[in-house]
């Protein structure tokens, strides 16, 4: 039930009720079951257990009112720009960009974390909880609880639990699936496998580990600590990302197990929020080892099953440049293979990535055209392209240029793939 205490210099909501499903709107939306601190100077947002998850500055010197700060499950910040919307939505699909704090391959986007108001409310946020609890000495029952729980879960105490995310899960997701944008990306990790098929040359976010499935009572006992992680806030979350980079590769029966663990005991489709989803990453040769039961079985699980897949690329000698020990009809297979699923199972998309450089060889881009755009009479709706820049952290306007005409190229959805953890 939601409570409200304040003065004409602060506001406290409890437990708020955001939207109940994920959209695409171009104004801020809020998500689930959360707990609010309004300011003169600054927005706070909680969740369930009372950790921060968001804020908002109400200054003059905050860049725009419409623009935030989320909070994640791996302790880092990240400022949501609107970049002109139109603009944004073209290129990622959203009407907000993630800029983050850490390098990445994004070839948009500015430097927010450079602007005085945004690093204050980063480094400050706690001590202006502290000074509100002050503030507000003897406030109704629920409102001070709160204020006592939402002090006690310190900056420290923050990264203590995000180690502790890493620990269950066997290491830090280095990188989340680009789909997981869908919702977010609030998604709850569990590895049910570790490495990968392929350990390709360009590739910066695998590890060197050989490729190794976790075993049934490894995947319920991660389930069950995740469960005791999220503690009340479980409750807002409706999504599973079956781990690592390659967990189509577990096959059918360990997919499944892991997917109905997470069901029923995280109750992902007893949430908040509407709908289950489930996203896993996949590979060319698992793709095409993966016979039609799996995906019978998750389009009967999920309201939405997002496997993203690694082509790269339809050249060969690109392939061989970027080190990815596939040839080109492996790929054209896989790749005829995902519009064959997309077709069929209404609550299955399998998208894929490729990838942009201004130093590939010439036959990448006519190649991948010939995929994209010549093998189809008309614009299709599922089968998202992913076009993943191997550049870190260096905006560029000429790849820009290039990514908008491959978009415009393209008849199936395409949009860049900014490479974020958790």
């Amino acid at each position: 039930m939601t409570e409200t205490h304040g003065n004409k210099d602060t506001l406290i909501t409890l437990y708020k009720k955001g939207e109940d499903s994920y959209t695409k709107i171009s104004y801020p939306v809020r998500y689930g079951v959360y707990s609010e601190i309004r300011t003169r100077d600054a927005i706070l947002h909680f969740n369930l257990n009372q950790e921060i998850i968001r804020a908002v500055g109400r200054t003059r010197q905050w860049i725009h009112p419409n623009e935030w700060l989320k909070h994640t499950r791996g302790d880092d910040w990240v400022y949501y720009s609107n970049g002109g919307y139109a603009g944004v939505f073209e290129a990622t699909g959203e009407y907000y960009l993630p800029n983050l704090q850490y390098p990445t391959n994004a070839i948009i986007g500015g430097k927010p974390f450079k602007e005085p108001a945004v690093k204050h409310l980063t480094d400050a946020w706690h001590q202006t909880l502290l000074e509100i609890r002050e503030s507000v000495n003897g406030a109704p029952s629920p409102v001070g609880r709160f204020l006592e729980q939402a002090c006690a879960n310190t900056p420290g105490i923050l990264v203590k639990r995000a180690r502790r995310l890493f620990e269950i899960s066997g290491g830090r997701v280095t990188v989340m699936p680009p789909d997981a944008r869908h919702v977010d990306y609030d998604i709850i990790p569990l590895t049910i496998s570790q490495g990968c098929l392929y350990k390709c040359r360009f590739c910066r976010i695998k590890t060197d580990q050989p490729f190794a499935l976790k075993t049934r009572d490894e995947i319920t006992q991660q389930v069950l600590a995740l469960k005791k992680l999220y503690n009340k806030d479980i409750a807002n979350y409706n999504s599973v990302f079956l781990g690592e980079h390659d967990a189509l590769a577990a096959g059918g029966d360990l997919i499944v197990f892991a997917a109905e663990q997470s069901l029923e005991i995280l109750g992902l489709d007893r949430s908040n929020l509407g709908g289950s989803n489930l996203f896993l990453f996949g590979s060319v040769d698992s793709l095409l080892n993966t016979g039609p039961e799996l995906f019978d079985r998750l389009n009967r699980l999920f309201s939405h099953t997002y496997i993203n897949i690694g082509l790269e690329s339809a050249d060969q000698e690109t392939l061989d440049k970027l080190g990815k020990p596939i040839t080109v009809a492996k790929v054209e297979q896989a790749f005829e293979t995902i519009q064959a699923i997309n077709h069929r199972y209404p609550n299955i998309e399998v998208t894929s990535n490729f990838i942009m450089d201004e130093r590939l060889p010439a036959g990448h881009y006519p190649s991948f055209l010939r995929l994209v755009r010549e093998k189809f009479s008309h614009d299709k709706p599922k089968g998202t392209i992913y076009l993943s820049p191997l550049t870190i952290d260096r905006p560029s306007r000429e790849m820009v240029f290039e990514f908008n005409r491959l978009k415009v190229l393209s008849r199936l959805p395409t949009f860049l793939y900014i490479i974020q953890r958790l």
